[in-house]
């Protein structure tokens, strides 16, 4: 028997939360439901969650707060839920590691399929792979393993969320072939995505952020094609120190 994949809910509202477990429990998930943000921290270690939904008002501790010690030593995908729907918001629970932002109220068939779209790309390694099954892409300094989600950087493992992961290795699966917002939207995050193109280029900026390192000079590099989009570009000599990797705008 394949066991339920576990959804807590995070919400102060309680009647929202309800309605929001029972449309998931239909869809066959097991759900748990917490009302404030301490809670949350100490069920997403004891109820082991494969996704958590955030709401970003909550007593206590903030959902701001909650995603960043989950995203500290989890990769639990998490999806933000809020009335908030400025822009800087979301850009800040994505930069924070969020999966996914949702805007209060919302249908609930498509945070139904948001929820399954996030689950899709997020798939736990099995305890012991084969190694003809490990995903990886390898250069020099550089290695992202698809399979058990890690980065190691200079031989020291780099921690980022799925989102990140995802992008890194599929612009490093194809190096030196541009590709465009849109097309990174649609492999990365899924066709059920609502959003602009502006997610693309917080994940970069942040991908760039932690793969920064002045005094390392790699053959690799990802390179902002204006007007267009993204390509990891791979040389035969060295490109200058990592200080101009860092320094391009994001679009």
């Amino acid at each position: 028997m394949v066991n339920k994949q576990k959804i807590l809910i995070v919400d102060d509202d309680n009647n929202i939360a309800e309605l929001i477990a029972l449309y998931l429990t239909k869809e066959c998930f097991e759900t748990m439901i917490v009302n404030d943000g301490e809670s949350a921290l100490t069920m997403a270690d004891s109820f082991n969650p494969n996704l958590i939904l955030l709401d970003l008002m909550l007593p206590g501790i903030d959902g701001y707060q909650v995603c960043r010690e989950v995203r500290a030593k989890s990769a639990t995908p998490i999806i933000m839920l809020s009335a908030k729907g400025e822009i800087f918001d979301k850009v800040l629970g994505l930069e924070l590691g969020a999966d996914d932002y949702m805007e209060k109220p919302f249908d609930s068939k498509e945070l139904v399929a948001r929820v399954k779209a996030v689950l899709r790309r997020y798939k736990p390694v099995p305890p012991a792979p084969q190694v003809s099954s490990v995903k990886s892409v390898e250069y020099p300094d550089l290695i992202i393993n698809r399979t058990n989600y890690s980065v190691v950087y200079g031989g020291e493992n780099v921690d980022m969320p799925p989102k990140e992961l995802e992008l890194l290795y599929f612009l490093a699966s194809s190096p030196n072939q541009v590709f465009t917002r849109e097309q990174l939207l649609d492999q990365i995050w899924g066709y059920e995505y609502i959003g602009d193109t502006r997610t693309v280029d917080v994940h970069i900026k942040r991908i760039r952020e932690k793969l920064e390192d002045e005094n390392r000079h790699t053959t690799w590099r990802i390179t902002t094609v204006w007007g267009v989009g993204y390509k990891f570009e791979v040389a035969q000599t060295p490109f200058a120190a990592q200080k101009s990797f860092a320094s391009q705008p994001p679009g």
